[in-house]
This record gives structure tokens, sequence and C-alpha cells, in this order.
């Protein structure tokens, strides 16, 4: 990695990922996935907090707490060179709740956050039952947000519901008031056609976050076509979770019914491909090399 690259921050490398292209920013459902998406050459990694949730075996519905979502992060964060963007929900509270949440994002090596415009208990995006805070409260929080970061490149996304809870033209409304009270990007939940996309992207022409979650609401559009319309980032908040999980269901149903896997092999990990993506051989030459010419004995 250049000198230049790797001694900028996370929010710079990230805002340099999508000056660049648009970038395609997978979901990590933990650390070691984290790796994977590294060494499969993607740009960015994402800490969503549906798959942070759905693992802790509970729904998206706010019940996670702050230090539960930073903890994660900070294992993210750890284990890639990647810039990290992380789901902060609603901001875990209020305009000086917010202080905190970036502070403690930051420190955890983030490149960024996302905060929605939801009233606190939130709900998944692409779910009925969402309501909304005042646009006001939104842009409390994003200037909390702005004015408690660190790091000049700590970047800070504004999501807005109101497409599935008002209207598109409300959206539109907030997106903007956002972005004058200092947001970077703007994240619009849960458009529903390709159409509303374009429209979106031409009446707010600042970056743009699409979602790309499964079985939601909106089209599955691909990268080079949100490219096309103007989109900067595009998350899969939850494509290897789902996949993962539904292998998972799959192997252990074949185990409890021929009570062997034998035939589960050729789709998993071999032990030397998981020591491989895990660089277990770093680890154990070090071991050596710290021992010295003792080890060689």
């Amino acid at each position: 990695m250049p000198s230049e690259i790797s001694s900028a921050t996370p929010g710079r490398r990230l805002r340099n990922a999508w000056q660049a292209n648009t970038i395609a920013i997978p979901g990590a459902f933990n650390a070691l996935t984290a790796k994977l998406i590294e060494r499969l050459g993607f740009q960015a990694v994402y800490l969503s907090g549906g798959a942070l949730s759905a693992a802790a075996g509970v729904p998206d519905v706010g019940l996670l707490t702050l230090n539960e979502f930073t903890d994660e992060a900070r294992r993210l964060a750890s284990a890639t060179s990647l810039p990290l963007l992380c789901d902060a929900d609603t901001g875990f509270g209020e305009a000086l709740n917010v202080e905190r949440t970036v502070r403690l994002f930051e420190s955890a090596g983030a490149a960024g956050i996302h905060l929605e415009d939801q009233l606190f208990p939130k709900r998944c995006g692409h779910l009925s039952g969402k309501t909304l805070v005042e646009p006001a409260v939104m842009a409390a929080k994003i200037r909390a947000a702005c004015a408690a970061k660190r790091e000049q490149d700590f970047v800070i996304i504004a999501r807005t519901d109101a497409r599935g809870v008002t209207n598109f033209d409300d959206a539109v409304r907030r997106a903007k008031l956002y972005i004058s009270a200092g947001a970077d990007a703007i994240f619009p939940e849960a458009l529903e056609t390709l159409e509303e996309f374009a429209r979106f992207a031409k009446e707010v022409p600042v970056p743009l976050l699409a979602n790309m979650t499964e079985f939601g609401k909106g089209p599955l559009l691909t990268l080079n076509e949100l490219s096309t319309l103007g989109y900067k980032m595009v998350l899969y908040p939850l494509t290897a979770f789902r996949s993962a999980m539904k292998a998972a269901e799959e192997t252990l149903r074949q185990l409890q019914t021929a009570g062997h896997q034998r035939d589960s092999l050729p789709r998993m990990l071999t032990r030397a491909e998981l020591y491989d993506l895990l660089e277990y051989s770093g680890y154990e030459e070090r071991d050596r090399a710290y021992f010295g010419e003792s080890a060689k004995s």
C-alpha cells in the first residue's frame, strides 16, 4: 500500500475511494468476513446494525447499545486496512448523545457513520411502522456530529427514511436541510423504483449512498446503473450474512438427515483456506522468531 494512502485517516481513505469511482461497500458480520472483503479487492467495508442485531439473535429495533456497536466496529477496523463505514442508528439519543457517539466510533477506528431521522425505537428501513423526528431535530444531530468529530475527514452521512413514512418530496426537503446542517452525504432509504433513484440524484446533487439490501422495497440495481445515476456509495449490508446463514441452515439439515457432513465438504472453506485467510503462518513465523536460535534446536 502506498505510504500516502496508508498514512491517511480512515475518513480520508473513504472519501478518496468514492471520489475516484462509485464503490460497493459490503457488510461484514464478523472480523473474518471483513478480512475476506479486503482480500477480494473491495475498497470499503460496512458495519450494519441489522446484521449486528441479527447475529445477536434480536430484531433491528434499536435493542443494542452504543457500546455493542462500537465494540464491533473496533474489531472490524482492527481486522482490515479498509475504511469502515458504520450504522449508528438514530445516534443513540439526542444531539448531545450524538457527540459521544461520534467520538466513540472515531476512537474505534471507523471512517464514518450514518445517522437516521427515525424516532426511537427505530425500525428496519424497509418495514412499516416507522416514525420520523422533526427535521430540525435531525439537523441538530447532524450539527452535533460535525462539531464533535476530532478528525476533519471523519464522514457524517444523513439517512432519511421519509420516503417510506411521508413521501418522496419530504425526503428531498429533509436531505437538503441535512446537507445545510453539515452532512457530507445523503442516504435516501427505501426508494422504490429506478425512476425514484434517478430523480433523487437529480434533485439532491451531493454525494449519495444507495442501499441495495435484498427483499426490500426497492429494485436491486447494478453498481454501474447507480454510478451512472450519480450515486457514490452502494451498501450491501446483509448480502454475505444472509448467504452464510442459508448455507449454515442447509449444511445443518444435511448433517441432521444424513448423520454426516461429507457431502457438504465441497461448500466449505478447507483448513488450508481458513488458515490462509487468518494469516496463520505469519503468527507461527513470528512466534519462532521471538525465540531466536533456541527455536531451531
